[in-house]
């Protein structure tokens, strides 16, 4: 009798400790899902205003920009590393593609002989390939002299937005073609086009990280780069590629943002790398490396959209949405380093 007394208890304790074990899974992976919900329905229930067509896709259209760069970090933090040229060359990026997007006519157009001769696809390609260059120069500068990325993706923030005041004279570059204009502003059946690039760009990456070699490859390096090396990994290629990959998803996001705005700006981008920072590590990447996901990065995305359009129809002070965002950043990296312990 006692024999199956103790039996049941034993088997009690057993099934607390699975159900235990199967919550805090859970938790780990669809957490982030919980909070976007609750968060959701949290600033329904304080703003009428919210849940407007309009305003539901105001926010989408925010979020594609920080979703947009925060794949490209992603990728970076699971490597280690970091990226804080992102803001910069967003400006530079808005700027030489907004220059070749003017209309015929402008009086202030950059390149008077060329405006509106050129097809859509000029300044698209312009805008990407610089995000490409000052990508391809933040990897290239890591891999070969070995400087923490910290210090060289600061330099390149500083560089780029240099240039972007240089090339636009410190003025806005305006006029641009009702065809620039659309990637930003249109639609395609309801669907802002922004978040139509964003849902084909995230699928694009999640299949490079989940499918292919050089996914396996940046998650190794992340995991334990010296491990990586004695595999037979060439880690300097590899970080190449990484940060060039994220250089293109800024100089995309650049492209994007000024099309939104009908004008390429030097000042534009100002604090996007942190709320791209913020969209990764809030979707569970994390800084110690080796882990992350396309879907985390995404919905961490909509939560910093979330929450800066909620705080703007509460009249919250900018100055307090950026401590509250910052505070954010801080909560989540405390429980990524409590996970990872």
């Amino acid at each position: 009798m006692e024999a199956n007394n103790v039996k049941v208890l034993e088997k009690g304790s057993k099934s607390k400790t699975d159900f235990r074990a199967v919550s805090k899974q859970f938790m780990r992976k669809y957490g982030i899902v919980l909070v976007l919900l609750g968060l959701f329905i949290l600033m329904s229930i304080l703003s009428p205003a919210f849940l407007k067509t309009r305003n539901l896709l105001n926010v989408v259209r925010q979020i594609s920009v920080i979703g947009l760069v925060g794949l490209g970090v992603t990728c970076v933090i699971i490597t280690c590393g970091t990226d804080l040229s992102s803001g910069s060359v967003i400006a530079l990026s808005a700027v030489i593609a907004a220059s070749l997007a003017q209309r015929a006519g402008w009086e202030a157009a950059k390149f008077p002989e060329l405006a509106g001769k050129l097809p859509v696809i000029v300044p698209i390609l312009a805008g990407v390939l610089v995000g490409v260059l000052c990508g391809f120069l933040n990897g290239w500068t890591i891999a070969k002299f070995r400087i923490a990325p910290f210090i060289v993706t600061l330099g390149m923030m500083t560089v780029a937005r240099g240039f972007a005041l240089l090339y636009s004279d410190g003025r806005p570059v305006s006029s641009l073609t009702d065809a620039y204009n659309f990637i930003g502003q249109g639609e395609i059946l309801g669907i802002p086009f922004p978040i139509i690039i964003l849902a084909v760009m995230a699928v694009i990456t999640h299949i490079m990280l989940s499918n292919t070699k050089f996914g396996r490859y940046i998650y190794a390096i992340g995991g334990n780069e010296q491990a990586a090396k004695v595999s037979g990994l060439n880690v300097g290629k590899i970080l190449i590629l990484v940060y060039t990959f994220a250089g293109f998803m800024a100089g995309l996001a650049g492209v994007v943002l000024s099309s939104r705005i009908s004008s390429g700006q030097p000042g534009l981008g100002q604090g996007y790398e942190l709320d791209a920072i913020a969209s990764a590590v809030i979707g569970g990447t994390s800084f110690s490396g080796g882990v992350g996901t396309v879907w985390g990065t995404v919905v961490g995305a909509l939560i910093i959209g979330i929450l800066n359009n909620g705080l703007d129809l509460l009249n919250v002070s900018a100055y307090w949405q950026q401590i509250v965002k910052g505070l954010i950043i801080v909560v989540a990296i405390i429980f990524d380093e409590r996970k990872n312990r």
